[in-house]
């Protein structure tokens, strides 16, 4: 066989075997038999290994893997993947079509609802035409590469087909192990004498991360693509972009029978959600809900996002799955903010496929409204399928010696006597210097990832540090010197090394999240960014009144009377002045904005459409830097309407009617520059 031959060969045999692993992974019907896809492999992967130069990217023999990964780089979203916000009754999803309404002044919201795939998220990015690289949801801000392993994966094209696909997008879905792999492993498990898996979910999870990607190929996993990010794309609404998806050989839920659907009204919305709670188990995979997203996509933008969630979709969840148990025991956790959490001790019981031994009984009066006992028999659930909770006692198979429960009046650490406020539900321990979970508990929020972002240390460091007593309070672990570290065990020079360059690299954190680490109650991610920004340095606000602190705007009574309490604290002003003296940035640094501070001081400003200079998170975190707050809609009270690309002409009509002044991305740059 010559080497033209072989070419043309290799070229008709992975377009013919990729045309029908498309037709059996995607489209559900195949052709030719197992047998013969099988042999016209071999025979390909045969002449491959003959002339590898002429090897294809896109060849089917390259789905087995092989490749080998040590660490799974951590990589930023180009696009955050958001959670959706959560319902458990059709009044919630009512309630949030009667949100949008209002929002969009209208009185019918065209909706696609679509099934709530229960395995991995996943964000697939494509380069003409090629996958580039497949990210996991991680933290929603960052994921893992697992690249290698999602191009194990049949149902998901290694390049697209035609050539009407955008040159560079991001597709979103859901990879899963079918029910009908999961139980072939389990078996074969069996045989073997292993351990079985409890649920297709973690497997799949734990499948996904495996660092030899030929281990990732046999184990048979799937995926549904269902959501699509990039600039400029030529889609006016949600499902014409899933759907045009299809025809480019990725595999979207529009290929398969009412998996998605548009509904122009909460009554479609109701039939999709009851057709499916009685179908759902006729499917080959695991879903546990139906999601529910505007389609057009200029009302999404209309309606925004949250700090977590957008606003232009919710999840409806199918009720958890209950089991009884026996509760054996309630014992305390005490967190970094002193509050006490109840937990009950259970007898280990298995639910929606994990065994759970504990669950959280969340504050005192959760405990009295359930007049819990200990030897009662209780109804677990997983709220989600995630978190397990008590939901009920079974009153009928209560022992007739049972007594009432008495809630601790002591910290389970300390022995503090607990506080509880008047408007708390949760008791409190006040010893923050002498308790050891609060203590530990504020360092590890300090060196997280949101906060310091030290991952050279994690919670087992903390831990031996201060028993050591190398650290007592947050300014300490700048104190921390090769010759302290160097004797302690488990330290070798390269890991002593790791961790002070780490520290030290810290030092250049921004002042927003130095200050979101101190822990303060009640100071978030959100909030600690809109004081560092109000008042520029931590001394102006820690001199700053309770007066001074509610002009700030979305700060409150509770808020500005805990940061109050804190600044006030001696130990405190101390602490901070170390992180002063360590070189830590306790000020908002105006070289890294895009303009002086406050040029637009007090307003609210709307952004739509897509920008040439800006990303939108770009943008919104510009706007905050200068004084003003992102709003996710046209008002009376918009001060500047910033417009990039593709506006729609219902919030330009809308800006117009009440006045606000609208801008150009170009003329909003002027703004910030005089």
């Amino acid at each position: 066989m010559t080497k033209e031959e072989a070419k043309q060969i290799i070229e008709e045999k992975t377009k013919r075997l990729n045309e029908h692993n498309y037709k059996y992974y995607v489209l559900n019907k195949p052709i030719i038999s197992d047998f013969e896809f099988d042999k016209e492999l071999k025979e390909l992967e045969q002449i491959e290994k003959k002339f590898p130069e002429l090897l294809l990217k896109n060849s089917p023999t390259q789905r087995v893997g092989g490749d080998i990964t040590d660490n799974f780089k951590v990589v930023k979203h180009k696009y955050p993947m958001l959670s959706l916000g959560n319902s458990y009754s059709i009044k919630d999803i009512e309630d949030f079509d009667k949100r949008a309404q209002k929002t969009l002044g209208l009185n019918n919201i065209e909706y696609v609802c679509e099934l709530k795939y229960d395995g991995v998220a996943i964000g697939i990015q494509y380069v003409n035409g090629k996958l580039h690289q497949a990210i996991t949801r991680g933290d929603g801000d960052k994921g893992e590469d697992v690249t290698n392993n999602v191009k194990t994966i049949k149902s998901i094209p290694l390049v697209l087909n035609g050539n009407d696909y955008p040159l560079e997008f991001e597709i979103r879905g859901e990879i899963f192990m079918p029910l009908t792999a999961f139980e072939k492993l389990n078996k074969e498990r069996k045989k073997k004498g292993m351990p079985l898996y409890m649920n297709p979910r973690n497997t799949t999870s734990g499948t996904i991360k495996q660092k030899d990607s030929s281990a990732v190929a046999k184990r048979h996993l799937d995926s549904y693509l269902y959501a699509l990010y990039g600039k400029n794309l030529p889609f006016k609404n949600h499902y014409e972009g899933v759907n045009e998806s299809a025809s480019w050989g990725l595999k979207s839920p529009t290929l398969q029978n009412n998996y998605i659907s548009i509904c122009k009204n909460i009554d479609e919305i109701k039939n999709f959600i009851d057709y499916w709670t009685v179908k759902r188990s006729e499917l080959d995979f695991q879903i546990d809900g139906i999601v529910i997203k505007v389609n057009n996509f200029e009302q999404q933008q209309e309606l925004g996002y949250t700090s977590k969630f957008p606003r232009w979709a919710i999840a409806y969840k199918y009720p958890a799955e209950s089991i009884t148990t026996k509760l054996l025991d309630v014992t305390y956790q005490v967190g970094r903010t002193g509050a006490i959490t109840p937990v009950a001790v259970l007898k280990p019981v298995l639910v929606a496929g994990t065994t759970v031994k504990r669950a959280s009984l969340h504050n005192a009066d959760q405990i009295s409204r359930l007049d819990l006992r200990i030897g009662d028999t209780v109804s677990i659930e997983k709220g989600g399928e995630i978190i397990p909770k008590v939901t009920q006692v079974i009153l009928s198979e209560r022992q007739s010696t049972s007594t009432p429960f008495n809630y601790t009046l002591t910290c389970p650490e300390c022995n503090s006597l607990l506080v509880r406020e008047d408007n708390e539900a949760q008791h409190y321990c006040k010893n923050e210097t002498g308790c050891k979970p609060q203590i530990l508990g504020k360092f590890l929020h300090f060196i997280s990832r949101k906060a310091l972002n030290i991952d050279s240390i994690g919670k087992e460091t903390i831990e031996q540090l201060f028993e050591n007593n190398l650290i007592t309070s947050l300014d300490t672990l700048f104190d921390l010197t090769f010759e302290n570290l160097i004797p302690l065990e488990r330290m070798a020079e390269k890991s002593v090394t790791n961790i002070l360059k780490g520290i030290e690299e810290s030092k250049r954190t921004p002042f927003e999240k130095v200050l979101f680490g101190l822990g303060i109650r009640y100071v978030g991610e959100t909030v600690a960014k809109k004081l560092a920004y109000h008042f520029k340095s931590i001394s102006n606000l820690a001199s700053a009144n309770y007066e001074n602190l509610i002009e700030v705007n979305e700060i409150g009574e509770r808020i500005a009377m805990s940061v109050k309490n804190y600044f006030e604290n001696e130990q405190n002003l101390n602490v901070i002045q170390n992180l002063k003296n360590h070189g830590l940035e306790l000020m908002i640094n105006e070289d890294k904005l895009v303009a002086s501070a406050g040029v637009f001081d007090g307003m609210s400003i709307v952004i739509s459409g897509t920008f040439e200079n800006f990303s939108r998170e770009e943008l919104k975190q510009t706007i905050e830097s200068n004084g003003a707050k992102n709003a996710s809609s046209i008002s009376s009270k918009t001060s500047l309407f910033v417009i990039g690309n593709n506006v729609g002409p219902s919030k330009l009509e809308k800006a117009s009617k009440l006045n606000v002044k609208t801008v150009s991305e170009n003329e909003f740059i002027e703004l910030l520059k005089n």
